[in-house]
């Protein structure tokens, strides 16, 4: 399961204070801010670090995350477009149920999406393109070994990035990045179990691509999201969310 399997997905970082500045010194206009805390929030909701029936109050997480109270409000409003909270009247927004058919469907939809992906980066990439795919897979493997979350992350979407622009499908790739802003990206890069299955996929990936094995291009691709799915449902049995 890729932590960053789209094109062009945002990296994401912590908003710091009502200017829109962000750690390293850059400054977000407010558009991006509300989009990262949005990301920020989605997160909090798939781990269950804010659970189903629970209220999130501007305010509170305004000063939470330092920023105003304007991109909260923005990103909430996001997030009840997309059916993660609810709104209750005079009261505020709700965060909504996930159930575990939730969570299933949401790896189905990324790993049909990223098998035609795959499969269209299979009829275009070349033994250089190969090569590229080799060295951030080995970027990959010493961040995973090392215990670094954010270089884990940071290599597997580099890894995706290249994959999937060689396939050169730029309405999939917008599909996936929607459906993947939805996986909590710091739950696996930090979890050494999965940096060991992604370094492992990747390189039997990589082995399909050079010896044209249509099969196992699917299998591995299905295979990243598979262990994702059950990972995240792992944890959120741990939860009690759905006890």
């Amino acid at each position: 399961m890729a932590v960053a399997a789209h094109q062009g997905a945002p990296h994401k970082e912590s908003p710091q204070n009502a200017s829109g500045r962000v750690s390293g010194g850059k400054i977000r206009k407010r558009p991006q801010l509300s989009e990262e805390v949005a990301a920020h929030l989605r997160h909090a909701i798939m781990t269950a670090e804010i659970r189903p029936g629970e209220f999130v109050r501007m305010d509170d997480m305004a000063v939470r995350l330092g920023v105003s109270v304007t991109p909260v409000r923005e990103a909430l409003l996001t997030l009840r477009g997309e059916g993660m909270v609810n709104l209750a009247p005079h009261r505020g927004y709700i965060v909504a149920d996930l159930s575990r058919t939730d969570v299933e469907d949401l790896f189905w939809l990324q790993s049909e999406i990223a098998v035609r992906v795959a499969l269209r980066t299979a009829e275009a990439i070349t033994g250089e393109q190969i090569g590229e795919l080799e060295w951030c897979n080995r970027k990959l493997a010493v961040a995973v070994r090392a215990g670094d979350g954010p270089e884990v992350a940071d290599a597997e979407f580099e890894f995706h990035r290249i994959h999937n622009l060689i396939a050169d499908s730029g309405k999939l790739s917008w599909f996936l990045l929607s459906a993947t802003r939805y996986t909590p990206t710091q739950l696996y890069a930090t979890d050494p179990e999965w940096g060991e299955v992604a370094v492992d996929s990747h390189a039997k990936l990589i082995t399909a691509y050079r010896n044209g094995d249509r099969e196992q291009v699917i299998e591995q691709t299905r295979r990243q999201f598979t262990d994702g799915a059950a990972r995240l449902t792992k944890h959120l049995e741990s939860t009690g969310i759905w006890d």
